[in-house]
């Protein structure tokens, strides 16, 4: 009996240490879990501040903190296509993502914005994470609480989303940095 409860606990601390990994993309930048095409209505319920005349489709109208202190509001990133990737700044596959999003970022700039999103940890190991990686030059955003991470349906790190001009999601899934590349490309 106590040799089936032993295994019973092996065989759970297993399935939690394999939920962890979530089948994302290897450090690398080689191919990971196929990406998921998901094409939600974007609504334009809001009108946005620097879009003149335009509306702000429904997945573009939050506000965040970013992580030097400031406030962002997604609806500036209206009318244009958007990389946002969801890390963690302990997950060993993002710092493996890292590489991949500052080359898409500085690759594509003017054409297509990327937006970090830290979240399950705190802000001082989310700036830490953006120091060690060189990552300044993209923007990324505090979120502690999960709130963007939600508005988004993401529920691990390591997963981007790419939103196209209309603000519809165009794809989502956790990919490496020659098909992040190609995919945000496609974007424009």
């Amino acid at each position: 009996m106590r040799r089936h409860h032993i295994a019973l606990h092996l065989v759970a601390a297993l399935a939690v240490l394999a939920g962890c990994a979530n089948g994302s993309a290897p450090p690398s930048g080689g191919a990971g879990a196929p990406a998921t095409p998901v094409r939600p209505a974007a609504s334009a319920d809001a009108t946005a501040p620097g879009v003149t005349g335009g509306a702000v489709p429904s997945t573009l109208a939050f506000r965040a903190k970013t992580l030097t202190g400031g406030e962002f509001d997604g609806a500036t990133l209206a009318g244009r296509p958007v990389v946002l990737w969801f890390w963690a700044p302990w997950c060993p596959t993002c710092a493996g993502q890292a590489k991949g999003v500052r080359a898409t970022a500085e690759q594509l700039a003017g054409k297509v914005t990327v937006v970090g999103v830290g979240g399950l940890d705190d802000e001082a190991a989310m700036r830490r994470f953006v120091t060690e990686w060189k990552l300044d030059g993209v923007p990324h955003l505090s979120d502690e609480a999960g709130a963007v991470w939600k508005r988004f349906g993401v529920t691990a790190q390591s997963t981007f989303v790419l939103l196209d001009s209309s603000g519809t999601v165009a794809h989502k899934g956790a990919f490496g940095g020659d098909e992040l590349l190609g995919r945000a490309g496609k974007l424009t």
